[in-house]
């Protein structure tokens, strides 16, 4: 890639979280039997008339102003139409000509610095039905069956300006799309529920060239690693072929995740083979200044906001606060505990590495913390009121509270964890660890400090781990006094 640039896009469609489908009641809960969520006017049955959702068009426009986009104060449905098994109507409703939000942009990190990825379009359309393959691929399915369960589902389709350089650079804008769509609360965004899919589109240029190559467009990416997967091995493909002198076919392909290489399915098509036309069924929209800052007033701090503030009111550094930052519900978790426990730099490692690794332990979201704030504060306070050391907390009280849901007092009461903090008891122990090891005592008194981890240790087997180490320490340096 020395002698290339890679030019990417990316086309992502994200499925609303209404009750309801863009153009009817039908409900659109996740997992239902197939085919039990359909009526004539989603099935595209004759004599059927679409009305549309408010809902939809108030979550589209939250996703405009959350990207930076103009909102359009006048805008219509288009008819796009083709054929294809799971659209029973021969054309999906959509916004060819005019998208309700255009002209936006995101800030992605690259390198010390951030970029703006344009924002070419954020439109409104209808969800189609979904195929069934019999068969690993698509390619060589025997036969598929149809469920329309989602046709008719809002869906809003993302369009980014050809701004992006890199499968890496592709990964973090999406991670960071997800996030602030999440934030607003106009999609739960799993990928693997097919609420969140991707479409990318790259060409390869001489490096330094403005003009641009002949661009392929991937489909099939139904996660982050296989987004960045796929553009790595189609930019690895196009600068073989040109490096060969051999052309860069347009054309549509298929991401094989098992094989790890994209498979021709088809030939560009122009967008001149939908045939768009205005849909005679469904009225213009007229969008009032009122009405579009009434929701731009709801919108909640976004996550870019957010990571600032953690880093100027906390005191965290850059990674903390966007570890932090990259839940809502994780941020919202930290703000609470820090309400009752004032030190944001201990708190942030508690939530960054027992908190987060038990939950990707468990292969959960960021969103399922599985425990308490109040939970985690008294924590921190039992923690340092020396009732228990951190390891105890660690090890055993952290995995109780999350298995059993008690609180941590009650945890440490009925295992009988509390420390002993007073010199009475732990005097006698001392003073046997020290004659039992003259040896080592000799190293601390020659200036070898690392032997006091062992003394420690010692006191600490004795007591079955109950003595409270940072005092033993004090109190070995006590009687050992050089």
């Amino acid at each position: 890639m020395h002698d290339f640039e890679a030019v990417i896009g990316l086309e992502i469609h994200v499925e609303l979280s209404t009750d309801s489908k863009i153009f009817c009641s039908c409900p659109t809960a996740f997992g239902a039997e197939v085919n039990t969520q359909c009526c004539p006017i989603c099935l595209g049955l004759p004599g059927t008339l679409p009305a549309i959702n408010r809902k939809a068009l108030e979550y589209t426009v939250k996703a405009g102003l959350a990207l930076n986009c103009q909102i359009a104060r006048h805008t219509w449905f288009d008819r796009k139409n083709y054929f294809y098994p799971d659209l029973p109507k021969a054309y999906q409703v959509s916004q060819q000509d005019a998208p309700l939000c255009f002209d936006g942009y995101l800030e992605v990190p690259v390198g010390e610095g951030a970029k703006r990825v344009g924002i070419n379009r954020v439109h409104l359309e209808e969800e189609v039905g979904k195929s069934l393959h019999a068969g690993e691929t698509i390619i060589d399915a025997a036969y598929s069956l149809l469920d329309y369960n989602r046709a008719g589902i809002p869906l809003i389709e993302i369009v980014t300006e050809p701004d992006i350089r890199s499968a890496e650079e592709a990964q973090v804008f999406l991670e960071r799309l997800r996030n602030i769509l999440r934030y607003i609360d106009i999609s739960d965004c799993k990928m693997q529920e097919g609420s969140l899919r991707c479409d990318a589109n790259i060409s390869l240029r001489p490096k330094g060239s403005t003009e641009f190559g002949t661009k392929t467009e991937i489909k099939n990416l139904n996660s982050f690693r296989a987004v960045r997967r796929a553009l790595e091995y189609e930019i690895n493909r196009q600068a073989g072929l040109l490096r060969d002198g051999r052309p860069v076919e347009p054309e549509t392909r298929h991401w094989d995740e098992q094989k790890g290489v994209t498979i021709a399915m088809r030939s560009k098509r122009q967008a001149s083979y939908y045939r768009c036309f205005a849909d005679p069924d469904l009225v213009p929209i007229d969008l009032s200044d009122e009405w579009i800052g009434q929701i731009e007033g709801e919108l909640p701090e976004l996550p870019g906001a957010r990571r600032r503030r953690f880093i100027d009111e906390y005191g965290l550094p850059e990674y903390d606060a966007q570890v932090l930052t990259s839940s809502k519900e994780m941020a919202d978790f930290f703000e609470e505990v820090v309400q009752g426990y004032n030190d944001p730099k201990t708190v942030s490692n508690w939530i960054m590495t027992e908190i987060l690794r038990y939950v990707n332990e468990q292969g959960e979201e960021a969103e399922g913390i599985p425990l308490t704030a109040t939970g985690l504060v008294e924590l921190l306070q039992l923690i340092e009121g020396g009732v228990i050391n951190r390891n105890q907390a660690k090890e055993i009280v952290l995995p109780e509270m999350v298995a059993a849901g008690k609180s941590p007092r009650q945890i440490v009461k009925e295992k009988g964890l509390e420390q002993i903090s007073d010199t009475s008891q732990l005097e006698g122990i001392v003073a046997s660890v020290l004659e039992a090891n003259p040896d080592v005592v000799q190293d601390y008194l020659g200036g070898k400090d690392k032997v006091m981890g062992f003394l420690v240790g010692q006191v600490l087997k004795a007591t079955k781990g109950k003595a409270n180490p940072r005092l033993v320490n004090e109190m070995i340096r006590e009687k050992l006094k050089r």
